[in-house]
């Protein structure tokens, strides 16, 4: 039993985690996949390291920005350019900021949930897929908007109310395709960091990561894809073909033929990358007698800034369910 459990070790999952946690509730995080921090995901590849998710944090406003110096004072971020608007990568990856923000958290990796239901009058009940099962009196689903549909679903009006229900199915999600690219260490590099492709039928963005990295041994590319070229493959088995014409596109493009013929390549399928429609709220909450909201960067906005909102958002609300929670910082 636990005061609230959190499905999701995301950005917004591991913010509510950790400020609930500081206000002296019990709570455990499920994260389905064995890592932490969701979409700021790095791989570890060829002796070296890229970030295959978001590739940079770009603070609009001032709460995000005392996270990102947080970060920068532990040497965790640091930036990357100055212009247009300053940019901040992790040298180590970024997947080091989930690493960070998931200290001192109860977080079982590995435990994808398959089912929510009431366990009591006062407590929720969680079905793991080890068949294990959890009871908790709040949840918290930090996980983007169609995967807490499927599983709430199941749940039905007459206990999560149809405007929830409504709201939930609304948010809808671009996906991407992401391809790494490692090439040879004579190769020219280009004077850029970082080009966006606007109106590109293949690509929408494309980044120098090794320009991220202390000691780069190689030119790593990471290279992400227009929406509208993802949606036409997202069920494509086989993606290697897919990023290879991702990087003929770049090739012929940036007029950098080199680019079309890697050392070595690798790919990922994220099927819920961007938030289209987004929820307007930083927070989404069910008409359930017992406490359960939703939150993640599709609430309020499509950002990992909206995400932290969102999940301090979610801590809040929870804690109007349960109890008082103290002014607390978001790190200690």
């Amino acid at each position: 039993m636990t005061d609230i459990a959190i499905i999701g070790a995301g950005m917004a999952g591991l913010i509510c985690a950790q400020r609930l946690t500081e206000a002296g509730y019990s709570v455990v995080v499920l994260e389905k996949s064995r890592g932490f921090g969701g979409r700021l995901a790095t791989r570890r590849l060829h002796g070296t390291w890229a970030d295959h998710g978001a590739c940079y944090l770009q603070p609009q406003g001032e709460l995000f920005a005392n996270l990102v110096q947080s970060l920068c004072d532990r040497h965790i971020l640091e930036l990357w350019q100055d212009q247009p608007q300053p940019r901040y990568i992790a040298p180590a990856g970024m997947s080091t900021i989930g690493k960070f923000l998931a200290q001192g958290l109860e977080i079982q990796l590995n435990q994808r949930v398959t089912a929510i239901h009431p366990h009591s009058a006062n407590t929720w009940g969680l079905t793991l897929e080890s068949s294990a099962q959890l009871t908790a009196t709040a949840i918290v689903l930090a996980i983007p908007a169609p995967q807490a549909l499927a599983l709430l679903s199941p749940l039905g009006e007459p206990i999560l109310g149809k405007a929830f229900l409504d709201n939930l199915t609304s948010v809808e999600f671009y996906p991407c395709i992401t391809a790494i690219a490692g090439y040879p260490p004579t190769s020219p590099l280009p004077p850029w960091k970082e080009r966006k492709f606007t109106d590109e039928p293949v690509l929408g963005w494309m980044g120098l990561d090794s320009s991220k990295r202390p000691h780069p041994q190689q030119p790593v590319f990471v290279l992400q894809s227009s929406a509208n070229f993802a949606q036409l493959h997202l069920e494509t088995p086989d993606l290697q073909p897919v990023a290879q014409e991702m990087l003929q596109t770049a090739a012929h493009s940036l007029g950098l033929p080199w680019l079309a013929t890697p050392d070595w390549m690798q790919v990922h399928r994220w099927r819920y990358a961007f938030p289209s429609r987004p929820w307007p709220h930083p927070v989404l909450s069910a008409q359930s007698p017992l406490p359960l909201v939703c939150c993640g960067d599709w609430c309020g906005g499509n950002l990992t800034e909206d995400a932290m909102i969102s999940g301090i958002a979610a801590s809040v609300e929870i804690n109007h369910y349960l109890r008082q929670l103290p002014d607390i910082s978001i790190l200690t």
